[in-house]
């Protein structure tokens, strides 16, 4: 059942130590190459986010079942459910072409929505047996494991989802030919492409990237472990309050200067509101300095998960700003801009989309007393609207329990630093 909390700031100046949960994205590209490794890399410091854990307990089950299957022949198709997780329907449907037997891979309602037609096509390509069992295009997929590679050299668009691409480059060691790979047009979310070849190469795994195409031959891992380092997209909310607070200094121990990540791109996003980022005592320092906002572009198209804070942010301080790069929003957990649409609404403020570039019109934005934001099932538009608080009396957010996609720990860190929670 969905519990909605009541949040408010006791205190509008923060400060303390917050230990954040490891990085999704890192975490869900290492469980990926651990499984295909045959045991050669471990994982350290695996994230407790929902979609972790879900990726891990599948991963399990089904290298277990595939042992199960080569020993007794037993071909029986399984059915794994993997809820709300994208990332683990993205990466799966990869990994489940190379394995034996026949699986069912199905989501939420929300997850039947999502559009993997690109990837599947992909894959069929290379060799892969998938069928759609519902609609044509979308999830639950009837994938039958008896994989075998037509060709080397495939073509996949690059301004849809960085994630369709990761699951191809994860698969490519353990292709027999190898794999060339072609992005066409534009790359959205480059450094999540960067982020898994960097693991690939810890992990033993050599490439080459000329141009538009990535070359991985077929070869074996190296014994390793991979450490995951926090969550850059989580530290972002952290930068979010940061802004918002009166005063702040805070600590996420962990975070590194030299991160595989993204969105550690905030340090230089948030410079513009007059938050420090001083990497010290095996952390990241934050501070708030006093100064003048100006009017800014921000281009987001390699760090789109951090649409929703930054946009929130602006409006909170009434910073006019203009948004470009955010073409992927419209098929993740929910449609992100209509989302972010319907809540700024509540203070007043329009995020307008003129094709390609989205503004914010801050004229008739308000403080209310009291406000209720709806989450959409979205981990990320609960923790972006979450920072109100320090302006907004009373926030009430709905299903608080969705920051478990992501960031598990997320009401409770709020706490630790002065934030009270109640429940309606």
């Amino acid at each position: 059942m969905k519990q909605n909390i009541i949040l408010t700031a006791k205190n509008k100046s923060i400060s303390g130590t917050i230990h954040l949960t490891g990085s999704k994205s890192e975490c869900n590209r290492a469980l990926l190459i651990e499984a295909l490794s045959n045991g050669k890399v471990k994982v350290e410091n695996i994230s407790d986010a929902a979609d972790a854990v879900t990726l891990s307990a599948v991963l399990q089950s089904a290298l277990k079942s595939n042992a199960g299957n080569k020993t007794s022949g037993n071909l029986q198709p399984s059915t794994y459910n993997i809820g709300p997780a994208g990332t683990a329907m993205r990466f799966l449907t990869a990994f489940f072409t190379l394995q034996h037997g026949e699986i069912v891979l199905t989501g939420s309602e929300r997850m039947k929505q999502r559009p993997i037609g690109i990837l599947v096509d992909a894959l069929r390509m290379l060799g892969a047996n998938i069928e759609y069992s519902e609609n044509e295009g979308f999830p639950p997929l009837l994938i039958k494991g008896d994989f075998e590679q037509k060709q080397k050299r495939i073509s996949i668009k690059g301004n849809i989802s960085s994630q369709y691409i990761t699951a191809l480059l994860l698969i490519a060691p353990c292709l027999p030919f190898g794999l060339e790979l072609q992005i066409e047009g534009d790359l959205t979310s480059k450094p999540y492409v960067e982020m898994t070849l960097a693991m690939l190469q810890t992990a033993g795994i050599k490439h080459a990237w000329f141009d538009s195409v990535i070359h991985i031959d077929k070869q074996e891992y190296k014994q390793t472990s991979l450490h995951i380092e926090p969550d850059w997209s989580a530290a972002s909310y952290w930068y979010a309050i940061a802004a918002l607070g009166n005063e702040a200094e805070l600590l996420l121990p962990g975070l590194t200067a030299y991160s595989l990540q993204g969105d550690s791109i905030i340090t230089e996003i948030m410079a513009n509101f007059g938050i420090t980022s001083q990497f010290k005592d095996g952390g990241v320092y934050i501070k708030k300095e006093p100064k003048e906002v100006i009017r800014k572009i921000f281009d987001l198209k390699e760090c789109p998960d951090l649409a929703q804070t930054i946009i929130v942010v602006c409006a909170a301080l009434k910073v006019e700003a203009t948004f470009t790069g955010l073409e992927t929003l419209k098929i993740k957990e929910t449609d992100r801009i209509k989302a972010l649409q319907n809540e700024l609404g509540k203070i007043g403020v329009k995020l307008i989309e003129k094709g390609l570039v989205y503004k914010l019109d801050c004229s008739e934005r308000f403080i209310p007393e009291k406000v209720f934001i709806k989450t959409y099932d979205d981990h990320r538009m609960a923790m972006a609207f979450a920072p109100l608080a320090l302006l907004i009396p009373e926030i009430e957010i709905e299903d608080a329990q969705v920051v478990e996609k992501s960031y598990p720990a997320f009401w409770k860190d709020l706490e630790k630093v002065g934030f009270a929670l109640a429940q309606p």
